[in-house]
């Protein structure tokens, strides 16, 4: 697992650089990530050439983590990006907090701790005793110093941790020329980044000028990894055959979600709403899952062929939005300049993304009514994530009742009109 005290310390960049650089080297490497994250998977398959998954201590069971991981890993070295510090998570039963260490724990993952050491010497020294000493669980492996300012810089530091027996495999100098480009839900997504594949190389050959990739595979190689084989199905596929929307406005769907669904008998059969296309009709479930509608609103109101169809097939089959899918799924969508554009009015919600506000937070769900989901009173867990607000909610039945890992009570949320449902709510697992 590489893991850091804090967020922006630079896991991502140590992540990529060595995803791409073991790639390079012939080693067959496959990247996970701890934690709800759309956006830095779809980097990491484009880094090493292999599709990982999420690894999320709260909102799944320890044995379908377990699963998720031991499928990803089969004969793969695993690098596991951690979120945030290694140990933010929510109050919970151990094991289930949802912080990076409790899936490091679970699994026997050695920790790589990076450490931006900007603005410090051997105090740095102390924050890896901490990290190493806090949860008797872990193994704190080895340590990469980013932003180091000089040689000098870099002896002080690295000394000090060394003293305590934890070896520093790499000294990062501060480079801003290799930063992905960023936007308001975090990463501009692999898709869109341009140069890509460019930017990716330039990270593997940062990294390799300035870790010690060998010594870093030795250590994956002396793990005890502790992931179990078992079927791994997160949530029921909704359909035997699901169109689901993929492009630019589409593109938040959980990779262990789909796998798992395929590994129930479920067919995907993806379409892109931007290109004006609409789910096929010899599909018996259509999901439109989250991602930047807010960005494409015109584009998606124009797409007439996309909206019609939509309606056609939910006068017969389920239909179900998530987020950006549920903003889709509405009466109109407002843009940031203020612009409402219709959308395909399957649901009375009316979005605005002009009034932003950021909600953020672990959910678990109790379905209202039988739908594709799941039955009536069935729970779900995800997360929220998103800047939209609600302009009006219109007068459809609620989604489902919803409430947060800190114990607030459950609220009604999203909405449910025939076999339409929608809501902010990303789903990761059968509670």
């Amino acid at each position: 697992m590489i893991a850091a005290p804090r967020s922006g310390s630079g896991k991502t960049t140590v992540t990529l650089g060595l995803l791409r650089a073991f790639r390079r080297r012939g080693v067959a490497v496959v990247g996970l990530k701890s934690g709800p994250d759309y956006i830095d998977p779809a980097f990491h398959a484009a880094a090493c050439g292999a599709e990982g998954v999420n690894l999320d201590s709260w909102a799944m069971a320890p044995a379908l983590l377990s699963a998720l991981a031991n499928e990803a890993s089969a004969g793969r070295l695993a690098l596991c990006e951690a979120s945030m510090g290694l140990f933010d998570g929510v109050p919970a039963p151990t094991g289930r907090s949802g912080a990076s260490a409790d899936v490091a724990a679970l699994l026997g993952l050695p920790i790589l701790v990076v450490l931006d050491v900007s603005g410090q010497a051997q105090s740095a020294a102390a924050i890896v005793k901490g990290c190493a000493a806090y949860d008797a669980r872990l193994r704190l492996a080895a340590a990469i110093m980013n932003r180091v300012g000089s040689e000098r810089h870099k002896r002080l530091v690295s000394d000090a941790i060394e003293a305590l027996g934890v070896p520093v495999v790499g000294a990062l100098p501060r480079d801003d020329k290799i930063a992905l480009p960023e936007r308001h839900l975090g990463l501009v997504q692999a898709g869109e980044t341009d140069a890509l594949d460019a930017r990716l190389e330039a990270m593997a050959d940062f990294i390799e000028a300035n870790v010690d990739c060998a010594r870093v595979l030795e250590l994956a190689r002396g793990a005890a990894f502790r992931a179990q084989p078992m079927r791994a199905v997160a949530l029921q596929p909704p359909g035997q055959r699901i169109a689901l929307a993929r492009d630019a406005a589409f593109s938040f769907v959980y990779p262990h979600l789909v796998q798992g669904w395929r590994a129930a008998g479920g067919e995907i059969v993806p379409f892109s709403p931007l290109a004006d296309e609409a789910p096929r009709e010899d599909c018996d479930a259509c999901w439109l899952p989250g991602g930047y509608p807010e960005l494409h609103a015109g584009r998606l109101a124009a797409s007439a062929r996309f909206i019609e169809g939509l309606r056609r097939f939910a006068e017969t089959r389920p239909v179900h939005g998530e987020c950006g899918g549920y903003m889709a799924l509405g009466r109109s969508l407002v843009d940031a300049s203020g612009v409402a554009h219709k959308m395909a009015g399957l649901l009375g919600v009316e979005t605005s993304y002009a009034k932003r506000q950021m909600t953020l937070g672990y959910r678990e769900a109790r379905l209202a009514d039988d739908c594709a989901l799941g039955p009536k009173g069935a729970a779900l867990r995800g997360h929220e994530f998103h800047y939209a607000t609600i302009a009006a909610r219109g007068d459809d039945e609620p989604f489902a009742f919803v409430t947060d890992a800190y114990g607030a009570a459950p609220t009604p949320a999203g909405s449910r009109r025939g076999r339409v449902t929608g809501s902010f709510f990303h789903v990761i697992a059968e509670a």
